[in-house]
């Protein structure tokens, strides 16, 4: 077999697996493979306004897996912000990094920076993703943060996001503080910077955020 050919296979391995939501390979050449692929794919994703550090993020109503009705503003008086992360369960990088949310949540949250998952794909387009499958991966992650979803899809299109997972780390006061990737190691075996963390303590410190934003490697969202 052709070195073209093995690599023209592996190409269209991933780009099912992203489309299917199967496990993603254990490369990282393969993460960049797949972020090429999802790349080449722009009807998959809406086109929506980006917001700048500094924007004042909209503020939203969604409904959780245990049936409450959530907005940042209703929980900012306990919070110092929030870690809203844009994710799924079928993406192959969101389930890679599914147990690293939880650990950041666990740890942040007691910083007063708790994660606000919201699940933005068209349900008909990934029927894993719709609420009924989004309370199973609670129960069976025992997943402790907010899990939301953006049914009419009208959210994402209003933070810019693209991808999941993609992070927007607010303040109180839905200032956007920093955007992007969680850290620089989609793999997880060999994480250097936890983007997310430092930018937090940064805050926390008074201290520069720096880097403020950190492009995330993800599935492209699924749009209706």
């Amino acid at each position: 077999m052709t070195l073209r050919t093995i690599t023209l296979c592996a190409l269209a391995a991933f780009s099912f697996a992203c489309d299917s939501g199967e496990t993603a390979p254990e490369t990282v050449e393969a993460a960049e493979t797949a972020a090429a692929v999802v790349d080449a794919a722009p009807s998959a994703v809406v086109a929506t306004p980006k917001l700048n550090i500094g924007d004042t993020a909209p503020d939203f109503a969604l409904t959780g897996t245990d049936g409450g009705t959530y907005s940042l503003d209703g929980m900012k008086d306990e919070n110092q912000g929030f870690i809203v992360t844009f994710t799924c369960n079928t993406c192959p990088y969101a389930v890679k990094y599914e147990d690293r949310i939880i650990q950041l949540h666990q740890e942040m949250a007691a910083k007063g920076f708790p994660v606000v998952a919201i699940q933005p794909n068209d349900v008909a387009i990934k029927p894993g993703d719709n609420m009924e499958a989004m309370q199973q991966r609670v129960a069976d992650k025992e997943i402790p943060y907010l899990y939301l979803l953006d049914a009419e899809q009208s959210v994402y299109p209003a933070y810019g996001a693209t991808r999941t997972p993609e992070i927007f780390l607010l303040d109180k006061g839905r200032t956007l503080l920093y955007h992007g990737a969680i850290d620089d190691d989609y793999e997880g075996e060999d994480v250097s910077v936890s983007y997310v963390k430092s930018a937090i303590d940064a805050h926390l410190s008074g201290k520069e955020i720096d880097p403020v934003d950190v492009k995330a490697v993800g599935c492209t969202i699924k749009a209706k």
